[in-house]
């Protein structure tokens, strides 16, 4: 059986990076954006063993080193399936571009995978297996406006913000987020200090675990008083902590641009920027096109810049093709949109 499903991206909406952990990881603080950009994940399961990732992108990697291959076999693990899968991965992302573009991939290849065996693993069991691959993979098993926390793999589904439009810039360079964190340290140490950040002893509250679905139904509810409560003092907090300008949500404009407009920032601009020059000047150039807010998403390469309407990020689209960018138009995708465009049957 052979299933197909959408593997979407994410921009960062502010990072803080905060101390380095006993374990080598840092904790962090930020909420993450999934958006329209996608690649396709199709997964096959065949008679026989083993794993077969195929991608035309050479930079993808094709053994166990790949987030896909490594998701699949802890599933069939769990699963106790013994199969052959094959995974196609079509690149439409790019790699190392900071929009989680390989998480997202292996997310897509989890839930493909339990579709194509017809299995549900429990959601606590796939919150687990997606934290064990990889820090922002949980994340994608959310979808729109999402906290992490700890090391980022510690999520919380935020109240939504509205689509709104985005334009993604995407230039030619591979950024290493191991670096990136390595010139951090050596920039602030490895004791920088963190500010208040909210605590977690679960993944996801009880509240909202109850109401994630299986592979047959893969639609989340509105989240939970509590959760829509701790995503109001969350940016509250951000805007404060950033600014320290109060946080009020404009009726008349979109929340999402009276939030980043507070001052939230990605600290990885400030180890980025100095040692990949162009791109401080392609987070400038969408400033320039109409951006209300730009900033870098992850480690980088990808910036993003949020618009005001689709008309307008349609226009700055066009001005930056023509000055040899490469942008494209996409929208903020809330959480129920994510999950109503995963399976969706046209591509």
């Amino acid at each position: 059986m052979s299933v197909t499903v959408r593997s979407f991206a994410k921009i960062n909406l502010g990072l803080h990076i905060g101390p380095r952990r006993d374990d080598g990881f840092h904790e962090l603080l930020t909420v993450y954006q999934t958006i329209g950009l996608h690649d396709v994940i199709r997964v096959s399961v065949e008679r026989g063993k083993g794993i077969e990732i195929r991608c035309a992108d050479p930079r993808v990697p094709r053994d166990e080193s790949n987030t896909c291959h490594r998701i699949a076999k802890k599933a069939l693990a769990a699963t106790g399936d013994e199969a052959r899968v094959v995974i196609d991965i079509e690149k439409r992302l790019p790699v190392q571009g900071g929009l989680g573009g390989a998480s997202a991939n292996a997310v897509a290849t989890l839930l493909g995978l339990e579709r194509a065996l017809k299995r549900s693993l429990p959601v606590e069991e796939r919150l687990r297996i997606a934290a064990e691959v990889g820090s922002d993979l949980p994340l994608f098993l959310i979808g729109g406006t999402v906290l992490g926390v700890s090391r980022g793999e510690q999520v919380y589904p935020l109240e939504d913000f509205p689509a709104t439009p985005c334009v993604v810039l995407t230039p030619d360079i591979g950024v290493s987020t191991p670096k990136a964190f390595a010139n951090w340290d050596r920039l602030c140490g490895p004791g920088t200090p963190a500010r208040e950040m909210p605590k977690a002893s679960n993944s996801v509250d009880r509240e909202t675990i109850s109401h994630l679905a299986g592979p047959t139904k893969l639609t989340l509810p509105n989240p939970s008083d509590r959760m829509n409560e701790l995503g109001r003092g969350v940016s509250a907090w951000l805007s404060e902590s950033y600014s320290g300008a109060p946080f009020r949500r404009g009726r008349a404009e979109n929340p999402l641009l009276d939030l980043v407009r507070a001052g939230i920032k990605n600290d990885f601009e400030q180890v980025v920027f100095p040692e990949y020059p162009e791109l401080s000047e392609a987070k400038s150039t969408l400033e320039r096109a109409g951006a209300k807010y730009a900033s870098l998403s992850g480690s980088g390469s990808a910036l993003y810049g949020l618009f005001a309407s689709k008309e307008a990020a349609r226009i700055a689209v066009t001005k930056l093709l023509k000055q040899g960018w490469a942008a494209q138009a996409t929208v903020t995708l809330t959480r129920r949109q994510y999950w109503a465009k995963f399976l969706a049957s046209s591509f």
